[in-house]
């Protein structure tokens, strides 16, 4: 987050003194990268929303719906539907083609509207293929 700050605090020319986030409120965002409630990503969508409205975090985090998901059956049930759609590329993948894992994650990233905790779908997913 350190980037996003210095960034923001470049663009509108100001110190860190005259921040629209405190350090309060950053803390509190990195509270939810650290306990899985948003993505690195989800992250930086919530710091922008802090820094034009000056809302807290979970206000934020609520109102445009980016929690990230974590629930296993949730993930798995995605990650079959995804699996069913794209039997070649299952069959590339057991056949040694291991680029084809990216895409994989990327048909379940995008059916969770980025959503999906990337760690945890990488580790059901490479089960599923076996």
């Amino acid at each position: 987050m350190n980037g996003e700050l210095a960034a923001l605090l470049n663009e509108r020319s100001i110190g860190i003194a005259d921040s629209p986030v405190d350090s309060r409120a950053l803390a509190a965002l990195l509270d939810r990268i650290e306990d899985g409630t948003l993505s690195g990503k989800m992250a930086k969508e919530v710091f922008a929303h802090m820094a034009d409205t000056e809302s807290d975090v979970d206000t934020i985090i609520e109102s445009k719906g980016l929690r990230q998901i974590t629930d296993s059956t949730q993930l798995e049930q995605t990650i079959d539907a995804v699996l069913e759609n794209h039997p070649d590329q299952i069959r590339q993948y057991r056949e040694g083609n291991r680029k084809v894992f990216g895409y994989l994650m990327g048909q379940i990233m995008k059916a969770t509207d980025g959503k999906a905790n990337p760690g945890q779908v990488s580790e059901l997913l490479r089960d599923k293929l076996g």
